[in-house]
Formats: C-alpha cells, sequence, structure tokens
C-alpha cells in the first residue's frame, strides 16, 4: 500500500532557519580559531586535560608579573646606584678640598660654600622619590626620609643647642676663636658625634627605617631592592659636611680649626669605604636581578610552547572551514529567498 508525504515550504524554511542559525554558530567559532590560532572553547576540547592548561597559564602569567615588577625594581636600583656613586664622587672632591684648606690662611672661609653646597646635595639624594616612592626612605617608602638642615629644622636647632651647651656662646659668635683643640676635640667626640648616631639621629634627622625593601625576584628569590637613608656612609657624609658648613670655622684659631679638618676627613675617607662597600651591594642586587629575569623569560617561552601545543589548532584548516560554512549560508540564504516567493496565489 503506498502512502503520500506532504512537504510544506514551511517546513523546509523552518529546516533553513535552524541551518542557518547552526552555520553561524559555527562560523564565528571557526573564525576564532582561525583569527587566534587556538581553541575557541578550550574548555570544550580538551576536556579532562583542561586543569593542565589552566595551570600552566598561571605560572605564565605568574612569570610575567614577576618580568614586569623586576623592570620597575631594576629602575629604582639603577637610580639608587647613580645617587650613590654620584654622593662618592661629590666626597671624593671634597676630600680634596679638605686637605688643601687645612693648611690654608682662611680654610674656614674657603671650605664653607662646598661644604654647605654637600650637605644640601647630600640631603636632596637621600630624599629622591621613583615613581612615587622615596628611594632611601626603607619600607617608609610615602614619606621624604631626610629632614632639611636649615633655620628651625630639628636638625639645626640640636647642633646650635649642643653647640651654646658645650662653649657657652653661638657658632656666630667672635668667641669662638677661643675654642682650644682640646675643648673642640671634646665636642666633636662627644655630643656632636651623638647627633650622627641612634638615636639622635633618627629623630632630629632621618624618618627612614633601619629595614628596607625586599621583593620577590623569581619563583624561589627574595633580594633587598632598597637602601637606608641611616647608612652608616650616609651619616658619615652628614656629619663631616655639618661640621666643616655650621661650627664657625671661618673664627677659629687655626690650630683648633686643623682638629676639625682632621676629623672631617677621618670621617669622609671611612664615607668613601662605605658608600663604595654599598655600591658593591646594590650591583649584586643588580646581576641577581638581571640573572633571574632571564630565567623568567626563558621559562615563559617554555610555558607558552607547552600552552600552544595544548591550545594550538591549524589556522589553514580553520579558514577552510570558514569558506565552506559561509557558501552554505549564503546558500540557506538564496534558498530561503526563494520559498518566500512561493504562494498559492500565483496559481490561482
Amino acid at each position: 500500500m503506498m502512502s503520500a508525504n506532504y512537504i510544506s515550504t514551511l517546513m523546509l524554511s523552518s529546516s533553513l532557519r535552524y541551518s542557518i542559525t547552526s552555520n553561524q554558530a559555527a562560523l564565528s567559532k571557526a573564525s576564532t580559531e582561525a583569527t587566534t590560532g587556538r581553541f575557541a572553547d578550550v574548555g570544550l576540547e580538551l576536556g579532562a586535560t583542561t586543569g593542565g592548561d589552566v595551570t600552566l597559564r598561571a605560572d605564565m602569567s605568574f612569570a610575567d608579573q614577576l618580568v614586569d615588577t623586576n623592570g620597575l625594581v631594576a629602575g629604582r636600583l639603577d637610580v639608587t646606584q647613580d645617587r650613590i656613586t654620584q654622593l662618592s664622587t661629590t666626597a671624593t672632591d671634597f676630600l680634596k678640598d679638605l686637605i688643601a684648606a687645612r693648611s690654608t690662611d682662611g680654610g674656614g672661609r674657603i671650605i664653607l660654600p662646598p661644604a654647605s653646597s654637600n650637605l644640601q646635595d647630600l640631603i636632596g639624594a637621600l630624599n629622591i622619590s621613583y615613581n612615587g616612592s622615596y628611594l632611601f626612605s626603607g619600607i617608609n617608602t610615602q614619606n621624604q626620609p631626610v629632614t632639611a638642615y636649615a633655620a628651625g629644622s630639628a636638625s639645626k636647632n640640636q647642633v646650635d643647642s649642643d653647640f651654646l651647651a658645650a662653649f657657652g656662646f653661638p657658632q656666630s659668635s667672635a668667641s669662638v676663636s677661643t675654642i682650644t683643640p682640646a675643648q673642640m676635640q671634646s665636642f666633636l667626640n662627644g655630643p656632636f658625634d651623638a647627633e650622627f648616631a641612634s638615636p639622635a639621629w633618627n629623630t632630629n634627622w632621618s624618618s627612614a627605617t633601619d629595614q628596607v625593601m625586599q621583593s620577590r625576584i623569581s619563583t624561589t628569590e627574595i633580594a633587598d631592592t632598597s637602601v637606608s637613608a641611616n647608612q652608616t656612609g650616609f651619616r658619615k657624609l652628614a656629619e663631616a659636611y655639618t661640621m666643616m658648613a655650621d661650627l664657625g670655622n671661618a673664627n677659629l684659631d687655626q690650630s683648633t680649626f686643623q682638629v676639625v679638618v682632621d676629623k672631617a676627613i677621618g670621617l669622609v675617607g671611612s664615607a668613601i669605604t662605605d658608600l663604595a662597600a654599598l655600591g658593591g651591594s646594590v650591583g649584586t642586587v643588580q646581576q641577581r636581578l638581571t640573572t633571574a629575569t632571564d630565567k623568567l623569560k626563558t621559562q615563559k617561552d617554555i610555558l607558552n610552547n607547552q600552552i600552544v601545543g595544548m591550545e594550538q589548532v591549524d589556522p589553514t584548516e580553520a579558514s577552510v572551514r570558514v569558506n565552506a560554512l559561509q557558501t552554505q549560508i549564503q546558500t540557506a540564504l538564496a534558498l530561503t529567498s526563494q520559498l518566500q516567493k512561493i504562494s498559492l496565489i500565483n496559481y490561482l
């Protein structure tokens, strides 16, 4: 027995619309894969191995973050090293000036301008900031580490107070000429020295912390990546520059003046040695940072290759699919257009 099957334009139109919708979704997926070279839906394609892919991507993201962070740390260390070198060069030049002024008439007046200038340069160098953080503040990076040495400052007030207590008159007094070498030696080795040691230094001069910044420079390494203004070399320079700038040296007796100069020469010479060691320590960290960054970049390349191996699709094959799907969609659209033109009215 034969049966009749009925095919309506509605059924054909519905079938074509479904085909178009399905192919458009497939086209979007194929286009993405042809453009990116990786699966449009990695989880769907990899299935149970998706966890491994996610882990690899997390490891690569962490390595990438460390490389970026190391770039910022390298910038901070470069500026820090530059300032240490600058201060060392200035100190070396000042040492020559001290030796020349020691036996020169009017040496106190001659040495005053460079001493005052160097003190301000030292404070300015230690107050340098980078990316909004003070480099020599230890972990207290939001606060300027060293106060200015000027009238009314805690550091200036304390030096004035110590001088007055020791001699009974201020640095500007003509009586400064009566200070004996022994008296000056006692003052320099006593209350004046104490101003550049803890706790006076931390009270009157510095708000920096002894603890310095630490940064993770690799997956296994953490390094000290800043320098504190409380380092001994900086204190010695501050002491030498201050004693040559603000102890009334221009009016001192020559033999007393030589006591001050000899003390300053010892401090500056020792500070130069300290700064050389400090610069060497910073240089060591810079080298470690460079090595760590190079290893991280190599690690990123390895991880990326592994990820590509899991997620990669053949872009040529994806392009072929794109073309085939576009053809199918165009054909379906053309057929739909033709079906819409079919009407019983045409046959009445």
